[in-house]
């Protein structure tokens, strides 16, 4: 897991970005300004920064030039002007990418996982069990009892989501924006795959133990633990 600083003055645009994020498997923190960015990166430094060109007080150029004076952390910058000079100057204090505003969150995130790749800070594909039940990244497969389970793609995606979030309340939205990458979208989308879901995973699909509804909210994952 590598550990994100996303630093943006709009709380809006953090809260997009930090949620994609963890959706991939992220540990990330935020800060609103070039100074909490500053200090954030001298305590706890991340792995990677996702740094607004245009912040309040210290601005973004001036936060990149400072991290590469004390280090070689990735950058990914975000930039609203749109002009080539100001992406140009971007790259030329030391940022790895850059993303125009408005972005595709999805997009902003797939860009990170491709500059920590190519920098060398890798997230390794996890193995995720509970109890009978194994999700394998790697092999992007999952098992019941030992027997592969036949799942699309987005199922796959999907199960193995909510089975590292165990414990969390998702909405629809919330989840056609993480799995999906969706901002918008038709809220049967998820019950369908949720219901074929259930009929893979759970012992009786018609009384889900593990891929719980919360009322009024959306879908909750149950691990064997808690049953």
């Amino acid at each position: 897991m590598a550990k994100v600083l996303v630093v943006d003055d709009d709380h809006t645009v953090r809260e997009v970005v930090v949620s994609y994020l963890r959706a991939h498997e992220h540990d990330v923190v935020e800060a609103a300004d070039g100074e909490a960015a500053l200090r954030s990166m001298r305590d706890a430094p991340a792995d990677l920064v996702v740094l607004d060109l245009m912040l309040p007080g210290i601005d973004g150029i001036e936060v990149c030039r400072r991290l590469r004076e004390s280090g070689q952390v990735p950058v990914v910058m975000l930039t609203a002007l749109g002009e080539e000079t100001d992406r140009v100057m971007g790259l030329e204090v030391g940022a790895d990418d850059y993303v125009t505003k408005p972005f595709s969150p999805r997009e902003l995130a797939l860009r990170v996982d491709s500059v920590l790749r190519r920098t060398g800070v890798q997230t390794p594909p996890q193995r995720l069990v509970d109890g009978d039940l194994v999700v394998d990244e790697a092999a992007h497969a999952a098992f019941r009892d030992g027997v592969a389970l036949a799942l699309t793609g987005r199922e796959f995606d999907l199960l193995r989501f909510l089975i590292a979030h165990p414990g969390t309340a998702y909405s629809r939205d919330d989840l056609l924006r993480q799995v999906w990458g969706w901002s918008i979208g038709d809220h049967s989308t998820v019950t369908v795959h949720v219901r074929r879901l259930r009929e893979k995973v759970e012992q009786d699909p018609t009384r889900p133990q593990r891929l719980c509804t919360v009322w009024g909210v959306g879908y909750r994952w149950e691990t064997a633990d808690e049953q």
